[in-house]
């Protein structure tokens, strides 16, 4: 029985497309059996065609408000029987209607550790604030924006002089690392949830590599 995932993009769709890869090597055990986007132009409609995946627009100007928004994206997914709502760069906060309805069962990707940055800007903001360790992390979604409970993180420094430009393609590249790993954890079942927490089954301790380049928590394991 495959398990299946539905990716909700508004941009380039840069992560969806290492979800994609992740699938294609099989690395990642499961379908995306649809890809939604609230932006007709967005890039992540073009690699998921590309593709061969299904995917359908649903224009957030079109509605009078957020919840009417979302009823029209919950009719969509759950046509398409899924079982996780992954988030890569969709740029819309989703409401308590949507969240209730795929309660446990919606994850995203945000680029800082949090709890420190959130909100949209998150690597620029630490790059301001003067920190001198950046990241990314992937957590179940609640009610309260980057809130939900965290499931991992990578941490890559950088000098005090580096650009946020530059801090967050060094950020993406574990983006794109992390995130097919930990769906792959979800689809074995090997994620639990418990309150504030989340956790994964047997995984290795984090290793922190002689060049001090990243660390990530849990281990990523071979494929990703």
């Amino acid at each position: 029985m495959s398990f299946n995932i539905a990716v909700l993009a508004s941009g380039s769709g840069s992560n969806l497309q290492s979800i994609i890869d992740a699938v294609e090597r099989g690395s990642l055990e499961a379908k995306i059996c649809l890809v939604l986007c609230n932006r007709s132009n967005a890039f992540a409609l073009e690699r998921a065609k590309k593709a061969g995946i299904p995917t359908a627009i649903i224009l957030h100007s079109d509605f009078e408000n957020r919840e009417e928004f979302d009823s029209a994206m919950i009719e969509q997914l759950q046509a398409a029987n899924v079982d996780l709502v992954v988030l890569a760069g969709f740029m819309r906060i989703l409401t308590p209607l949507f969240i209730k309805t795929f309660a446990g069962r919606i994850v995203n990707i945000h680029p800082a550790l949090l709890p420190s940055f959130k909100g949209a800007h998150g690597i620029a903001d630490a790059v301001e604030y003067g920190v001198t360790l950046a990241g990314c992390t992937v957590h179940f979604v609640d009610e309260i924006m980057d809130n939900g409970a965290i499931i991992a993180q990578a941490v890559v420094p950088f000098a005090s002089d580096e650009s946020a430009d530059t801090v967050q393609k060094r950020v993406l590249a574990f983006e794109h690392r992390v995130y097919p790993q930990v769906l792959q954890w979800i689809a074995n079942g090997r994620v639990s949830q418990n309150g504030r927490k989340a956790s994964v089954q047997d995984t290795g301790l984090a290793k922190i590599p002689s060049d001090g380049s990243f660390i990530v928590s849990p281990q990523l394991e071979d494929g990703f």
